[in-house]
């Protein structure tokens, strides 16, 4: 029963979703920008990964990092490197 109401609250919020997308042109830009910035996002962790041997730092590429570097961009990136540096 549980599955069911949780299955019906995604199916709606998707519905909700596309029908806000196709009412406002601005959203598909919005769409673009955030696509972009994740994109961005792992392309920067990827590359910063790609210099492992000479830097001795690895930061994972999850769903976590790659938020934290969309949102907040290289200054994010700075963050996740002196955390990974510093606490681990």
């Amino acid at each position: 029963m549980k599955s069911y109401i949780l299955w019906g609250v995604l199916g709606i919020s998707t519905l909700l979703l596309v029908f806000t997308l196709f009412r406002h042109r601005f959203a598909f830009h919005w769409l673009g920008y955030l696509c972009l910035n994740v994109a961005l996002a792992s392309f920067l962790l990827y590359a910063l990964n790609l210099f492992l041997p000479y830097t001795n730092v690895e930061v994972p590429i999850n769903a976590t990092t790659v938020g934290t570097v969309s949102v907040l961009g290289l200054p994010g990136l700075l963050m996740l490197v002196a955390l990974k540096l510093w606490v681990v």
